[in-house]
């Protein structure tokens, strides 16, 4: 059987499965099954679970569900009222400072969470209300929340980022050192636009009313107290990466450890809450899994099959220069990142653009930093659109998705230059490992 007809039959099997309503993890598995009956002896199948014990024996996969532990309790924890409280009292001689004190709550929490429909839900329920309470125009405030939750798509310890590192083999500690550049380049193109949009049009970010704007200079420093234990826990799980103590694995463990000491510190430790936080990452994790498998067993018959050398082959050997196959790549990604997780793009993707990238000469953490901060983009962009429908979830009523998909809009443009940033200026994600060595 040709590559070209089994690449043919295996996207449109899958395509059909997923019409059908069937879940990613289980459409992949029944194509997966499919394409092996159709192609080999039924004996075969048993070469589909020994992939997936091949995949799920790594030992580095352990830290999702840590990390993911880690940002249910954190979410817990109270952490996010005070920090955004602190943030917005001290920027609110700003116009948008409202909104500038949301994205700085929202980067600190990326680096601290990582979960980002987590994230998403928790700046719904504190910083909306507030924004909207003060006069802030309504879609530039769901624009900021969403676009600022999906920081911990990019910032470390991103689930993302783990994902890639597994599936492309590539060291996980250097791509959260190459993620921090970038991923502090978003926050400061989504600081500029908020700044300027309400300089140019105050209504849209009206200042902070006189009674906080007079608060003494000492009660102001006084709530720089907020930042302590946020700050510090950073501080310990990614300090604790980068010195090279502990692989990404024990920072996890030791950011769990963290997250229960903050959140014992606040008063929000209690049975019900680390429960509940158990139950949540064994779902999350649980959904996971299931894409792991079913991706797992597909990309693996597909490869069997010859296709993924066909594809490789394929798209090495367009007569295009190379930069322009990796923006090929990279508009690839988003179309898929409007309609299918994030998980299940890694898994079926990356084996084989990741050789291809190689095979050109670029760097694959360089790549991945790329992958990261399109699959970012895939969080706001419809029809998909998770970051959208986790503040809906939580938003008040008079907010509509009409208008939440109409704030999202200017921070996909400001997602998409940066992602331009780093593909024309490589330097911007490989300078910081190479300077840490």
């Amino acid at each position: 059987m040709s590559s070209e007809i089994v690449s043919l039959a295996t996207v449109g099997i899958l395509l059909l499965l997923l019409f059908t309503g069937m879940p990613l993890a289980f459409a992949t598995g029944m194509t997966a099954v499919v394409l092996t009956l159709w192609l080999f002896e039924p004996e075969t199948l048993y070469f589909i679970p020994s992939r997936i014990f091949t995949l799920m024996n790594n030992y580095a996969l352990i830290s999702v569900p840590l990390f993911v532990l880690m940002g249910c309790i954190l979410e817990k924890a109270g952490v996010v009222e005070r920090l955004f409280y602190a943030l917005h009292i001290w920027s609110g001689r700003l116009r948008g400072g409202l909104a500038v004190g949301c994205l700085l709550a929202a980067t600190i929490l990326a680096a601290m969470v990582g979960v980002i429909g987590a994230e998403i839900v928790v700046l719904g329920m504190v910083c909306l209300p507030t924004m909207l309470a003060r006069g802030y125009n309504k879609h530039l405030s769901v624009g900021v929340i969403c676009a600022g939750g999906s920081l911990g798509t990019m910032l470390p310890p991103s689930i993302v980022l783990i994902v890639y590192g597994l599936v492309s083999q590539s060291s996980i500690g250097t791509l959260f050192v190459a993620a921090v550049l970038p991923g502090f380049l978003l926050v400061a193109l989504y600081l500029a636009y908020v700044l300027i949009r309400c300089y140019l049009n105050p209504s849209l970010g009206p200042l902070a009313p006189p009674e906080e704007l007079d608060l003494p200079i000492m009660e102001k420093i006084a709530l720089g107290r907020a930042l302590i234990l946020p700050v510090g826990l950073i501080l310990m799980v990614l300090g604790a990466l980068y010195s090279g103590i502990a692989t990404p694995t024990e920072t996890a463990a030791i950011g769990v450890l963290g997250s229960l000491i903050v959140a014992g510190v606040n008063g929000k430790l209690s049975f019900d809450a680390v429960w509940d936080s158990l139950r949540r990452t064994g779902s999350t994790v649980a959904m996971l899994t299931w894409i792991f498998f079913g991706a797992s067993a597909l990309v693996s018959v597909y490869t069997l099959a010859g296709g993924t050398a066909f594809l490789q082959d394929l798209i090495t050997g367009l007569p295009i220069p190379p930069l322009a196959t990796v923006a090929l790549m990279m508009l690839i990604l988003m179309i898929l990142g409007c309609f299918i997780d994030w998980i299940g793009i890694v898994l079926l993707t990356m084996p084989i653009f990741v050789p291809v990238i190689k095979a050109l000469g670029f760097d694959p953490i360089w790549f991945g930093i790329l992958f990261c901060m399109n699959m970012q983009i895939s969080y706001l962009a419809p029809p998909f659109a998770p970051a959208a429908f986790y503040l809906k979830a939580v938003a008040p009523p008079n907010v509509s998705l009409g208008d939440i998909f109409r704030g999202i809009a200017p921070f996909i443009g400001l997602q998409i230059i940066a992602l331009l940033l780093v593909m024309f200026f490589p330097k911007i994600a490989t300078w910081l490992p190479s300077f840490m060595g």
